[in-house]
């Protein structure tokens, strides 16, 4: 295994600790937060890796249909974006980085990371591939769908990816990867990937694996701990948040770790935004089931050691499940989108009568079947129902509302009755009501998702470096 050390600065550090940063929480995420993570792992010395996390379901998704497209992509369209600016210094002082932003085309994210050093005039990196989660080509047909929920019986699969873990990652490290390049994993196997190979910790050390995945969940929504996702002015201020940092972890071999940010960035790590990201997309603190191990976060302590310093003790762990998450996507058809924009005097009473009149107009054209959601954005939109209604009588302060959006949503099986819902928006321009303009209308097709789990035997993973 190369080290992963930075040999090139002369801050010295203890081989006991591996800071881990992260430089992307998803995939339309800023492409200089990399940047100054990567300058304070260079400044500390020791050593670090860093990972990018730009993977969502539905970004999954969609890249399998671009590849379908076209065989050359299918990966993170903005690989390049991200990576650019970090790579020559990452290369130069021992950094290795761990992405999943191989999405649906690992190997065409390598050989794009290939032709991008070649490019920066950097001598070409040792490039590993992680494969082996992408379903549709490892199972049959009729094994994959034994498996799928009852209602998916006759569904168009688009993708179907299990979440691997970090053992291929760890492997690829310890052979000398200078990035490793995945599809799907589990988020926080990025960084304990790292972990087990810069420390050497068995597979079943329960403990440590738990301790390094609740490192890494804490790392994979980027600012998020940072006080991204924390801020409510006047309740919970962040300083300089349009110069939020990004998070950096300290682990030591025994698994306690610090979660802090790189240097002379805006945000805040302290424990309440440690707390809220610890909790985030936990169902059960108990049983934080990842790939790796269940994780138990119960009991954590988290402790405030100074400013942007937050200590993270008591994670437990136990054996890792017997069968691997997947995610399915499937075409689901069409959704219509249409806005129309009223200001000015009783505007949400013009809001609320135009948008009678489209669910009136859908029922006059023979399309009352259709699953219709009507918001008036900035009066009635988060807190109404999925049909449109809204959940009180109007009273004299809300059709005093001066600026009000109304939008009309529609899911449908054709282009063609999307089309149709659209085209009453478009309508209401002189069919009334009074005032509407700024009318934009949309017709996407529509991909939805549903999990099930797979035996771990019938997955075959492996890793392998690009030529």
């Amino acid at each position: 295994m190369r080290p992963m050390v930075n040999p090139h600065t002369t801050t010295s550090s203890s081989s006991d600790v591996l800071r881990i940063g992260c430089g992307a929480g998803f995939s339309g995420d800023r492409w200089d937060a990399a940047i100054p993570v990567v300058g304070t792992l260079v400044a500390q010395g020791g050593p670090s890796a860093l990972i990018f996390e730009t993977l969502a379901e539905r970004t999954l998704a969609l890249a399998q249909l671009q590849r379908r497209n076209d065989p050359a992509t299918g990966f993170e369209p903005m690989l390049e974006r991200f990576v650019a600016p970090i790579l020559g210094d990452c290369v130069r002082h021992g950094i290795p980085v761990i992405g999943n932003f191989g999405a649906a085309n690992p190997r065409g994210a390598a050989e794009c990371l290939q032709r991008l050093a070649s490019r920066l005039g950097l001598p070409a990196p040792r490039i590993a591939v992680v494969e082996g989660d992408d379903l549709l080509s490892g199972l049959d047909n009729a094994r994959l769908r034994g498996l799928l929920p009852t209602h998916l019986a006759g569904k168009a699969l688009v993708s179907a990816n299990a979440y691997l873990g970090a053992v291929e990652i760890a492997q690829a490290l310890k052979a000398g990867a200078q990035i490793v390049v995945t599809g799907r994993v589990a988020d926080p196997s990025l960084a304990l990937g790292p972990m087990l190979a810069h420390f050497g910790w068995a597979e079943d050390d329960w403990d440590r694996l738990a301790c390094g995945t609740i490192a890494g969940h804490l790392l994979e929504c980027g600012a998020q701990v940072c006080g991204g996702y924390f801020a409510d002015p006047g309740v919970k201020d962040v300083p300089q948040l349009e110069r939020v940092g990004f998070p950096i972890v300290e682990m030591r071999a025994d698994g306690r770790f610090t979660v802090t940010k790189a240097r002379g960035t805006g945000g805040c790590v302290d424990t309440r935004t440690v707390k809220e990201q610890l909790l985030y997309e936990i169902h059960d603190p108990a049983q934080y089931v990842t790939p790796d191990v269940i994780a138990d976060i119960s009991e954590v302590e988290v402790r405030r050691l100074r400013a942007d310093r937050v200590e993270v003790v008591g994670v437990r762990g136990h054996p890792l499940p017997q069968t691997l998450k997947a995610t399915v996507c499937f075409d689901a058809g069409w959704l219509a989108e249409g806005e129309i924009s009223y200001a000015g005097a009783n505007a949400a009473g013009r809001g609320r009568l135009a948008g009678g009149i489209v669910r009136d107009r859908l029922r006059q054209v023979g399309l009352r079947h259709l699953p219709v959601r009507i918001d008036l954005i900035g009066q009635s939109s988060v807190f109404a129902d999925d049909a449109g209604l809204w959940p009180a009588p109007f009273t004299d302060d809300v059709l005093a509302v001066h600026d009000i959006r109304l939008r009309v949503a529609a899911s449908t099986s054709s282009r063609t009755d999307a089309e149709a819902v659209t085209r009453e928006v478009m309508a209401l321009y002189t069919c009334g009501p009074a005032g509407g303009g700024g009318v934009r209308t949309q017709v996407t097709s529509r991909l939805s998702s549903d999990s099930c789990h797979v035996p771990r035997d019938w997955i075959r993973t492996g890793w392998s470096f690009v030529p």
